[in-house]
């Protein structure tokens, strides 16, 4: 009768003594007998089907009884409420006293209508699960297409050009090869791993070979592999901490468009290495103020912010006055001493200058020719005007504990300096490029980077920080170390 009820009548009862079940039915058609009239006569309205059995659950306790009556209606709300009232008229049960209240009239439809509801959003949800838009429509079919054109070479995720193109693209994993074909570059292949193929190895042999790594300590150590066992021509570097399968297709076109040869970022023996203070490990202290003009690691990015051109040769040749960095420190030295031999003011004052021959500085003026030839003999006889070796200055900025920062071009002359906090937006805005910046504070990874954009090549700090990821393009020295 619950599945075909319209409404169900809940009675709490309580009575004086202990009574049973059959006391309470008997009770329940004893005294609402007659009380209603014969049309709604519980006894006839079960017969009819119109009443449900009557459901009672009582339980004793100290002498007393108490329960629930249930009561399924198929009459509509009035005869119900009308019935349900004949109920509480119920005074006896048995020998005992009793009290009977309506506690409730339950809708049995309206928990039905819930149900339906329910079940009609679960039916929705799956509905729409299965259908698609015309954006995904679109979506899919690419994705397909991306999916069947991945082939394999030597076993190795690929883009369907590995095989016939003259340059490639050595990417970390599948997931990445998918990447780039999404993007329209089909000439990508997966090392899958840490554990550079024989394949891969070979193929770089004769092919221009671009590695397009991740931003993570992974990457680096894929690069340090296939410096070794391959040839690497160029490095494109991800964002750091990101991974070449999460990047934006802008992001992965300015990174290709920006590679940089692979010598800006390895060490002398043409390994790459993921630690950029060990390029100093057992220098002397004196070597340490030719970093700069040696490395030749990075170079300045124009202001306009055009594509940067690294010039390859220079991590090459060799130290010294004839190598191009003893050019440009001679030059600088040259600016800035106070000559008046007019040649000299000449030669300071003319673009091409900065780009003479080591010979044609020498014969501006002898203090240029010491500077350039004998490296760090300005060591031993800084100028009165300040100091003029990295030592001194990281003596006159840390050991002092000015809580400043100062940069340095290649010839050691300070271009620029201010507080330890504004160390971003210097590095950040300095003209020209810096060669050195000594730091009285922490190197934070923020300052790092912005030194590894704009080219740096030496950063001596108090200490070190904690970084996400070091660039291999800037040696960091800290003040002890020198």
């Amino acid at each position: 009768m619950y599945d075909s009820a319209k409404y169900l009548i809940h009675a709490d009862i309580r009575t004086s003594g202990v009574v049973e079940r059959s006391d309470v039915v008997g009770a329940v058609f004893g005294q609402t007998e007659g009380l209603l009239g014969d049309e709604l006569d519980l006894r006839d309205l079960q017969e009819s089907g119109k009443l449900g059995r009557i459901d009672v659950e009582v339980d004793s306790e100290r002498g007393s009884s108490f329960g629930e009556v249930t009561i399924a209606s198929g009459l509509d709300r009035v005869e119900t409420a009308i019935l349900a009232a004949a109920l509480e008229s119920i005074e006896r049960v048995g020998p005992s006293t009793a009290d009977v209240e309506i506690r409730d009239i339950e809708d049995v439809r309206s928990a039905k209508r819930r149900r339906v509801v329910e079940r009609a959003t679960e039916l929705l949800a799956e509905f729409d699960a299965t259908t698609m838009s015309s954006e995904d429509l679109v979506e899919e079919v690419r994705r397909s297409v991306r999916v069947e054109d991945i082939t394999e070479f030597a076993g190795l995720p690929a883009g369907p050009r590995v095989a016939d193109s003259d340059a490639i693209i050595v990417v970390e994993g599948r997931a990445d090869v998918l990447q780039l074909l999404k993007y329209g570059i089909k000439n990508a292949i997966a090392v899958e791993g840490t554990d550079v193929p024989d394949a891969v190895a070979e193929l770089t042999d004769d092919r221009t070979v671009t590695a397009f790594l991740d931003g993570d300590r992974g990457g680096d150590l894929i690069l340090k592999e296939l410096s070794q066992v391959g040839d690497v021509d160029y490095v494109a570097l991800a964002p750091t901490g990101r991974s070449v399968e999460d990047l934006p297709r802008g992001p992965v076109m300015d990174a290709l468009r920006d590679k940089v040869p692979f010598e800006t970022v390895s060490t002398g023996d043409g390994t790459a290495t993921t630690d950029p203070s060990s390029a100093t490990e057992g220098a002397d202290t004196d070597d340490a103020r030719g970093l700069a003009a040696t490395d030749g690691s990075s170079q300045p990015s124009p202001p306009d912010g055009d594509v940067t051109t690294v010039d390859t040769e220079s991590p090459t040749e060799p130290d010294g006055p004839d190598a191009p960095g003893g050019t440009v420190e001679a030059s600088t030295k040259a600016e800035s001493t106070a000559s008046t031999d007019s040649d000299a003011e000449g030669a300071s004052e003319s673009p091409a200058a900065d780009h003479a021959e080591p010979e044609a500085d020498a014969e501006v003026s002898p203090s240029t020719e010491t500077s350039a030839d004998t490296g760090s003999s300005a060591t031993d006889s800084p100028d009165e005007s300040g100091p003029a070796t990295l030592a001194s200055h990281v003596d006159a900025v840390v050991g002092s504990e000015t809580g400043r920062v100062r940069l340095l071009d290649a010839a050691y002359e300070t271009i620029g300096e201010g507080e330890a906090d504004e160390a971003f937006d210097l590095v950040e805005s300095a003209e020209p490029v810096p060669a050195s910046v000594v730091l009285d504070g922490d190197l934070s990874q923020r300052v790092l980077d912005v030194a590894a954009q704009r080219g740096v090549d030496l950063v001596v700090p108090r200490g070190k920080g904690e970084y996400v990821k070091q660039p291999v393009n800037v040696r960091i020295v800290t003040a002890d170390e020198v």
